[in-house]
């Protein structure tokens, strides 16, 4: 993480920029201790460099890669479920989903139960693109985690399991509270 330590040092360093006058040791509120916060860091530079296994080669980007190889997984998938699934707004899904139909990586298939939504599913081109993007995917995987024990890795995925439960809880009481 040199980038962010030469981030904070160039904030540091640069009133301009926005450093505070104080250290902001007394700060009730610091940032980068701040758990959503962490999560988030970790979460973009993690898809960032993930993104460049497969934006390069494949040409596709974030949206539409979680749509590829959700329906890669899957098989056969609405666009709200593939929506509610990746944690994606359903605008981001159907632009992704135009995309990758446009490129003949997806098709779509209209529900006779409900002419509202079609049921997608890959093409042959999405479904070899899906088993040749699998393996680089699961290497990066691999690399981004081999820093941590076994034990380690054990314990952080409680702790992935759990936060997600109560973040979906916290989601749930605040719609609640917002009725």
């Amino acid at each position: 993480m040199g980038s962010q330590r030469a981030m904070h040092k160039h904030i540091a360093d640069n009133p301009a920029v926005g450093a505070p006058a104080s250290s902001g040791d007394d700060a009730a509120l610091k940032l980068e201790q701040f758990l959503p916060y962490q999560l988030n860091v970790v979460a973009n530079l993690v898809s960032l460099a993930l993104s460049r296994v497969y934006a390069r080669r494949y040409r596709i980007g974030v949206p539409e890669w979680r749509v590829l190889v959700t329906l890669g997984q899957y098989r056969m998938m609405t666009a709200k479920a593939i929506s509610a699934h990746t944690h994606m707004h359903k605008t981001k899904v159907s632009r992704a989903v135009a995309l990758l139909e446009k490129r003949r990586l997806l098709a779509r298939r209209s529900n006779r139960a409900d002419m509202r939504e079609s049921f997608l599913s890959l093409t042959a081109s999405g479904r070899a693109m899906y088993e040749e993007v699998a393996p680089h995917a699961l290497a990066f995987a691999r690399r981004l985690t081999d820093i941590l024990t076994p034990s380690d890795r054990e314990a952080f995925d409680r702790a992935v399991a759990q936060l997600t439960e109560r973040s979906a809880q916290l989601v749930a009481e605040m719609a609640a509270e917002n009725e």
